[in-house]
C-alpha cells in the first residue's frame, strides 16, 4: 500500500541560522501507547502524520518486562514487544516514524513550529503531544541494575507479580500511601520506607496506612542499596542518617517500588501551553484539547491519575480524532 506524503520542504532563517523546514498536517511528538495509537488513527484518517519518537522510543513501557493487563494479550506480553507491535501497526498505515527529539516549540500561531534536535523545523497544522512523564528515582546504581527485576515505579502495573510476597514502597506522600495500600491487597507484607518521621500524605490516606495490618512504616529510613542474585532480594537502609542514632538496617523483600513522583515531559511547551503546578498539561475535561486550538495532549504528559497503557492509548485515539475534526473545520 502506498501513501501520499503531504509535506513540503523549504529553508528558513532562525537565530541567524539557515534551517530546513518541513510542513506537515499532523505532527506527533513522542511515542508510547498514546503516541502510537494517535498515529494509527491519524494515519487511517489520511492525516499523513509524522512522528518523532523522542529520547525513549516506546516510552516507559519499554522498561517493563511483563504486561498482563492490556486487553488482547491473554498470555501477557513484554513491554518492548507490545510497543514494537504498536509501532508496526502505525507504520503499516503510513505513519512517518522518525527518531528525534523536540527541542523547541513555537505555538504562538498556526502553523505551529517545532524544532527537532536543534536542527530541523517542522511546521505543523496540528500537533499531538504524547511526550509522557518520567518516574523519579533515588539515583541509586542498583535501581538501574535491577530494572525489570524487582524495581518498579508503578504498583498498578506490576503489583500482580508480587502476590503473596514481601515488597517495599519508597515515599511519604499520597502516591506512596496509595501504592502501599494497593500492594497491601496483593502482598503478604508491605514496608513503607519514609525518610521523615511523618507522612506528607493527607490525613485520610495516612490513617488508612496506619490501620492496614500488613503495612509496616519504617520511619526515618533511607534506602542506600539493593541486593540479590537474580533480582531484588532485599534492601539496605540507613536509620536516622547523620545522627548519633544512625544504624544500618537490612530488610528482605521481593520487590522495590518507587513512589516519589513523576515529572511530565512538558517543559518545552511552557508557557504557551497551560500546565498545573506539577507540570502536567491541562486539557478540557473529557477531551485532549489544550488551551491552544489545534494542539492536543494525550497520555501521561496530561494524566497524573491513572498512568496506564490502556488509558494512554485511549487518549491517543481521542487526540487523533480531535485533530481530524479540527483540520476539517479549519481547512
Amino acid at each position: 500500500m502506498e501513501f501520499k506524503k503531504l509535506t513540503t520542504e523549504v529553508k528558513t532563517v532562525e537565530n541567524n541560522e539557515l534551517k530546513e523546514t518541513e510542513h506537515v498536517k499532523c505532527l506527533i511528538i513522542g511515542s508510547g501507547p498514546a503516541g502510537y495509537t494517535a498515529a494509527i488513527y491519524a494515519s487511517r484518517a489520511n492525516l499523513f502524520p509524522v512522528m518523532y519518537e523522542g529520547m525513549q522510543p516506546g516510552g516507559q513501557l519499554t522498561t517493563t518486562t511483563e504486561v498482563e493487563n492490556f486487553p488482547g494479550y491473554p498470555q501477557g506480553i513484554t513491554g518492548p514487544e507490545m510497543m514494537e507491535d504498536l509501532k508496526k501497526q502505525a507504520a503499516r498505515f503510513g505513519t512517518d516514524i522518525r527518531w528525534g527529539m523536540a527541542s523547541k516549540a513555537d505555538l504562538t500561531s498556526r502553523p505551529f513550529k517545532i524544532t527537532i534536535d536543534h536542527e530541523k523545523v517542522i511546521s505543523a497544522e496540528t500537533v499531538i503531544i504524547a511526550t509522557g512523564a518520567t518516574a523519579k528515582y533515588l539515583g541509586l546504581p542498583d535501581e538501574t541494575k535491577y530494572a525489570g527485576q524487582g524495581v518498579s515505579a508503578c504498583a498498578t502495573c506490576d503489583g500482580f507479580f508480587y502476590r503473596g510476597k514481601v515488597v517495599a514502597v519508597v515515599g511519604g506522600g499520597d502516591t506512596a500511601a496509595e501504592e502501599a495500600l494497593y500492594l497491601a491487597g496483593l502482598c503478604k507484607k508491605v514496608y513503607l520506607i519514609v525518610r521523615r518521621n511523618v507522612l506528607r500524605a493527607s490525613k485520610v490516606m495516612a490513617d488508612r496506612v496506619e490501620k492496614k495490618e500488613n503495612i509496616e512504616v519504617l520511619w526515618e529510613h533511607q534506602t542506600v542499596g539493593l541486593f540479590g542474585e537474580n533480582g531484588v532480594e532485599g534492601a539496605n537502609l540507613i536509620y536516622k542518617k547523620g545522627t548519633t542514632e544512625e544504624k544500618s538496617v537490612k530488610i528482605n523483600i521481593d520487590g522495590f517500588f518507587l513512589a516519589i513522583g513523576h515529572k511530565p515531559n512538558s517543559d518545552i511547551f511552557v508557557p504557551a501551553i497551560e500546565t498545573d503546578n506539577n507540570g502536567y498539561i491541562k486539557t478540557v475535561p473529557g477531551t485532549p484539547k489544550t488551551n491552544i486550538p489545534g494542539v492536543f495532549a494525550c497520555g501521561d504528559v496530561q494524566d497524573h491519575v491513572y498512568r496506564q497503557a490502556i488509558t494512554a492509548a485511549g487518549s491517543g485515539c481521542m487526540a487523533a480524532i480531535e485533530a481530524e475534526r479540527f483540520l476539517a473545520e479549519n481547512e
